[in-house]
């Protein structure tokens, strides 16, 4: 029988297979083959045991000094003590209450691994019925053959599964197969010095060397950015196949007349990247452009010109935003830098004007049914929605140019199956604000042309950062007595949490000082509907509303939350008098947009909301921000949170509150308030992000289902792998693009778009 990497574990392994499943999860050959060792030991030298963890699992290398058995004092029986030792003279214990079958083989002089949980026994380092193979053990009784000779590797703990046990049902599947198909094309392997695929196994499972295990895992990494790259290829490729609709530029259109109104001059980036742009939509080539920028770099304005070139041409734009609070927001910004642009065939209109029309999940049904025909019958030339948007009952009249905003908060599903409503391949614009590092774009968008905009408007403000912590309750108080200040002296502010609370909350008393264990705190045991990571990712958001998710351990410091910060600021001498309005996910639709319009209208002096206001949310006249638990939240989110002040030409000001040292991870909470307080460069702060930050979190919903998504890559240090990676797949790809000549590379490929389209399914 031939095996492979989709044959099941069971056929192989017979009843181990059902504990890798039940713990793992793994049912196949390569989801065993692919759980690769945390570390390796050298059989030749033993490990210092006095440097051993207490209380976790390990896996040691020793030799046996002595072994004695002896009456056990309080139950019948013999026990069996072995005194195991290293090389710089410490020694552990191994315990065994049940003599039989060890003493004949742990003898002095045997060279043993074992592994367990480590603990004590009066002052002595102890393993307590340890699983151990002898590596010199002349009966053959042992198992663990396979630690004969060479390293040996050390996986992640897996209940219920001794490590010796894992190690000989994965030497039943390395001596199962006898050869694997390579999606690797030989001339890659060559030019790149790369050993097959099996190979690689074996040299990352059984290596004799260092080198060997490094050579291995290189492959791997190389193959995993490879099949990536080779997917947006194959994708970029059939996609370019595919014809669009040119849109040549029109003389004294809709996008000169916008550029005749703006108030102020393009930069001389925006002046480049429009020139792209213009000059990519003219072409029956679908366009595919990432336009990335700081946060109030000019990036909307541009999608909005060249919207309106499309619009010129006879075709329609669709705007695709992550939530209903930032579509209302461009809906808002672009009806109002339009003016009588967007009034076509309204009293006062621009004769040859177009209309802008929204599309959000909380409309009410004869909104709805206005704005889908509108779209349908091309008398909107723009249609702003969220993922409402891509529901069946949305159609257009000729859809040519998709804009997808933050694009983060989507995957390459959404982005298609807004594509699938044009006859003719739309052209598609994606930006973003978290400026995104150069392997990231590439393992995420390499199927994009990427623009950057670094410069910022004339007229932006800077930002001045600071960190306030819990310790000096003296900066807190004064804290919120700058925000009445800034209030008064004709700012807005925003105070950002990172959960809601309830209503009904109790509040803690009154008096103390707000910050830690203040009336800003929650009490212990209230609802815990935290929205960050305190491993310094992001929150996770549904697409259309806020929806925040537990991550606090008991014991830990209680986050702040909208309900009990609000009623806590309406309680203080200093700010009680100001005007505070909350925002948050839970509120609906219609609710989120009346804050909204009061925020900008200057009748709310604070508002109190959850990072709903994060990304797109526009308003001049912010100048504070105050963010809570400012520790519980990543880099890059704190740089759009506070992208959200200094918007209109007074200096900004963002205070990053923190109730002190984080117990779990101190210093790296600590050193990422600092990073973000010491520069306002995005670009900089990406790059430090990305390398404090899971590559699950880096890439979020964009690469779908297991096979697509990262197992050995890390962007922060593969960049020269990816490059290469890179270069390799595109030009096998340009030179076969059916891949007659790889067929183990198309199914790969297959089996990555299938996944995708299971998981769009499903969604």
């Amino acid at each position: 029988m031939t095996f492979d990497l989709d044959s099941r574990l069971r056929s192989i392994v017979g009843a181990g297979a059902k504990k890798l499943e039940d713990t793992r999860g793994f049912t196949t050959v390569e989801d065993l083959l692919d759980f690769l060792p945390r570390t390796y030991l050298d059989a030749t030298r033993s490990e210092a045991f006095l440097d051993l963890p207490h209380g976790e699992d390990v896996v040691v290398v020793g030799t046996v000094r002595e072994a004695t058995t002896r009456q056990m004092r309080k139950r019948r029986g013999r026990m069996l003590v072995v005194t195991v030792g290293d090389d710089a003279g410490g020694t552990l214990s191994l315990t065994f209450f049940k003599p039989f079958g060890h003493q004949d083989r742990l003898v002095p002089g045997a060279r043993v691994v074992c592994s367990g949980q480590i603990s004590t026994y009066g002052h002595q380092l102890q393993l307590t019925h340890p699983d151990y193979a002898v590596l010199n053990d002349p009966s053959g009784k042992s198992s663990g053959g396979w630690l004969l000779g060479g390293l040996v590797p050390v996986y992640p703990a897996t209940p219920k599964l001794t490590p010796i046990v894992h190690g000989d049902l994965l030497d039943l599947v390395l001596h199962a197969l006898t050869e694997l198909a390579d999606p690797l094309p030989a001339t890659v392997r060559m030019r790149h010095g790369l050993p097959g695929l099996l190979d690689a196994y074996h040299l990352v499972h059984r290596p004799q060397t260092e080198v060997d295990h490094r050579k291995g895992r290189w492959r791997l990494k190389f193959q995993e950015a490879f099949v990536i790259q080779a997917a947006l290829a194959r994708a970029r490729l059939a996609s370019d196949a595919t014809p669009a609709k040119d849109r040549q530029p029109v003389e004294d259109g809709l996008l000169d007349a916008l550029l005749s109104r703006l108030p102020f001059d393009l930069t001389s980036g925006q002046q480049t990247v429009l020139g792209e742009l213009r000059s990519d939509l003219a072409q029956t080539i679908p366009m595919h452009r990432l336009l990335q920028g700081e946060v109030g770099s000019g990036k909307t304005v541009l999608a909005l010109l060249a919207m309106l070139a499309v619009v010129d041409a006879g075709g329609q734009a669709a705007l695709l935003a992550p939530t209903e609070v930032l579509a209302g927001q461009h809906y808002r910004a672009i009806t109002t830098m339009l003016g009588p642009i967007a009034e076509g065939g309204m009293l006062g209109g621009m004769e040859s004007g177009t209309r802008v029309a929204l599309l959000t999940g909380s409309q009410s049904a004869a909104e709805r049914r206005a704005n889908l025909l509108a779209a349908a019958s091309g008398e909107a030339g723009i249609v702003i929605g969220t993922h409402a948007l891509i529901q069946d009952t949305v159609q257009f009249a000729e859809l040519g140019l998709v804009v997808v905003d933050e694009q983060h908060r989507f995957g390459v599903e959404q982005r298609d199956a807004l594509r699938a409503k044009a006859e003719l391949t739309p052209h598609v614009l994606v930006m973003t604000a978290t400026p995104i590092p150069r392997t990231v774009a590439m393992t995420v968008y390499g199927d994009m042309t990427t623009s950057t905009l670094r410069e910022l408007p004339a007229g932006r403000a800077p930002i001045t950062t600071h960190v306030v912590t819990g310790e000096k309750p003296g900066w807190i108080e004064r804290t919120w007595i700058r925000v009445a200040e800034e209030a008064r002296g004709g700012g807005q502010v925003y105070v950002v949490c990172p959960r809601i609370g309830e209503e009904d909350d109790p509040d803690l008393p009154q008096g103390d000082t707000i910050g830690p264990g203040g009336p800003i705190a929650t009490p212990a045991g209230q609802g815990q509907d935290a929205v960050s990571d305190p491993a310094g990712g992001r929150g996770r958001e549904d697409l259309e509303t806020f929806d925040e998710e537990a991550a606090q351990s008991p014991g830990a410091p209680q986050l702040h939350g909208v309900h009990q910060v609000t009623r806590a600021l309406r309680a203080l001498p200093a700010t009680q008098e100001l005007r505070l309005q909350t925002l948050h996910g839970r509120m609906s639709g219609e609710e989120k947009d009346l804050v909204m319009r009061s925020f900008a209208a200057g009748d709310i002096d604070v508002l109190v909301a959850t990072t709903v206001i994060e990304v797109g949310v526009d308003v001049p006249n912010a100048t504070t921000m105050v963010v809570l638990d400012a520790d519980r939240f990543g880099i890059s989110q704190l740089h759009q949170l506070r992208g959200r002040v200094g918007r209109g030409g007074k200096p900004g000001l963002c205070l990053l509150i923190t109730q002190g040292p984080d117990n779990d991870d101190p210093l790296a909470a600590g050193e990422r308030l600092r990073q973000v307080a010491s520069t306002t460069d995005g670009f900089e702060l990406a790059r430090l992000d990305l390398q404090a930050r899971r590559e699950g979190d880096v890439l979020g919903a964009s690469q779908s289902g297991r096979r697509s998504g990262l197992r050995f890559l890390r962007l922060s240090r593969d960049e020269e792998l990816i490059v290469a990676a890179h270069e390799a797949a595109w030009t096998t790809l340009e030179q076969d693009p059916d891949l007659r000549a790889h067929p183990a590379l198309g199914r790969e490929l297959d089996r990555i778009d299938a996944a995708r389209a299971a998981f769009l399914e499903r969604g």
